[in-house]
């Protein structure tokens, strides 16, 4: 009996007594005792949140306090949004998280993750205890998040008065986009009209977003409306107004009109960028019109614009989606030199396509360099392999 009791206690001085974990040894367990870059420690954490299933609450908050992640940095931004998604269903690990990390020098940031959980009740308690038009913008775009237009609409007209809190252009751009997203686009030109009388200066941001908002309602002489009171205001038309037309248009199947835009904007020398193309494609293609898509996809190369990887991976699934594996597989070539992949989804479908085109050797050679590039995939790419034609 005493030997026992002696083995209890030998054992809780252990642990008592025991060395923390280092960051290390909890974001990179196979070597604990490797020294971590502020970066490795961030892409570390975010493969650990990636992973399926995804962990528990309570080692998500481990590896974000492991990682020490903070807003300071795009990557990390990208941890916090990923590990908040992981809590949405976990509230009270998500507080643990914010005020340990993020409270009090991060409240804005906070604030936004609360409104991504849809916990706004602890975003405005936030806010509260740290009221500044910084929390208050946050505290906004909590809510677009959230999807709460009327509580937008409440906090935009009685928070700063009661907080006495002024507002800036980005606050009003937040209520104007609220209007926008909740089919009251109309509600901008009294918003619009304060914010004159307050000496708050528009930018081309409250124009574009108003522009949005009624292309969304069709409401195309508000649309005229706004153009002319964006000159009024010498906004001018920005490549960022022609960019929410064209976006504008493509949304609501008038991709022609879209593309007679572009040719406007060409002829009044504004140059376009590879958002004005990705919005034309993405429209074409959800019209249906391959060709066209194709067309702009050329006009595009020759003027020597690239756009972001998901912009090339929309492009792959309509090709695929409409049975033209060639040119899907021509942009696929531009990614993988980029070291851009598409989701496994589509490659599938690019494989297959492949494969039933009489190309099961393209199709093979891209599944070898899914299992190389994707080890955690290698059994999924099997299974394609073997369905495929011998």
């Amino acid at each position: 009996m005493a030997a026992a009791v002696r083995l209890i206690l030998r054992r809780r001085l252990s642990t008592a007594t025991a060395t923390p974990p280092t960051p290390a040894s909890i974001l990179n367990p196979s070597s604990p005792t490797s020294a971590l870059t502020s970066r490795q420690k961030t892409r570390l954490a975010i493969s650990l949140l990636k992973s399926s299933p995804p962990p528990p609450p309570d080692q998500i908050l481990s590896i974000c306090r492991a990682a020490a992640l903070s807003p300071n940095t795009h990557l990390d931004r990208v941890a916090l949004s990923l590990a908040t998604s992981r809590l949405s269903s976990a509230p009270d690990s998500l507080r643990d998280l914010t005020s340990s990390l993020l409270i009090p020098h991060h409240a804005p940031h906070a604030i936004a993750l609360f409104g991504q959980a849809g916990l706004l009740p602890d975003a405005i308690s936030t806010f509260q205890s740290s009221p500044s038009t910084r929390s208050l913008n946050a505290l906004l775009f909590a809510c677009l998040v959230a999807g709460n237009h009327a509580e937008a609409a409440r906090i935009f007209q009685t928070f700063p008065d009661a907080h006495n809190v002024k507002p800036n252009t980005e606050t009003f751009n937040a209520i104007i986009k609220s209007f926008s997203e909740s089919g009251t686009t109309r509600s901008f030109y009294s918003v619009f009209d304060e914010m004159c009388k307050k000496g708050v200066k528009p930018n081309a941001t409250t124009f574009t977003t108003a522009i949005a908002g009624f292309y969304k309602e069709e409401q195309f002489g508000d649309v005229e409306k706004v153009i002319e009171l964006m000159k009024k205001h010498g906004c001018g038309e920005s490549l960022q107004v022609y960019n929410a037309r064209v976006q504008g248009l493509c949304k609501l199947g008038r991709s022609g009109e879209a593309k007679a835009l572009l040719n406007e904007m060409v002829k009044r020398g504004t140059k376009p960028s590879w958002v004005t193309y990705n919005h034309l494609i993405y429209g074409f293609c959800k019209e249906g019109d391959l060709e066209e898509v194709k067309r702009l996809y050329k006009e595009m190369g020759k003027k020597g614009l690239v756009g972001d990887s998901s912009f090339y991976f929309t492009l792959i699934f309509y090709l695929c989606k409409a049975g033209d594996f060639d040119s899907a597989l021509g942009v696929y070539n531009e990614t993988t030199a980029r070291s851009w992949v598409p989701c496994f989804s589509t490659m599938k479908m690019l494989v297959n396509g492949l494969a039933g085109s009489s190309k099961v050797d393209e199709a093979k050679g891209i599944i070898e360099k899914m299992k190389e590039k994707f080890p955690d995939k290698a059994e999924g790419w099997k299974e394609v392999e073997e369905a495929l034609p011998q």
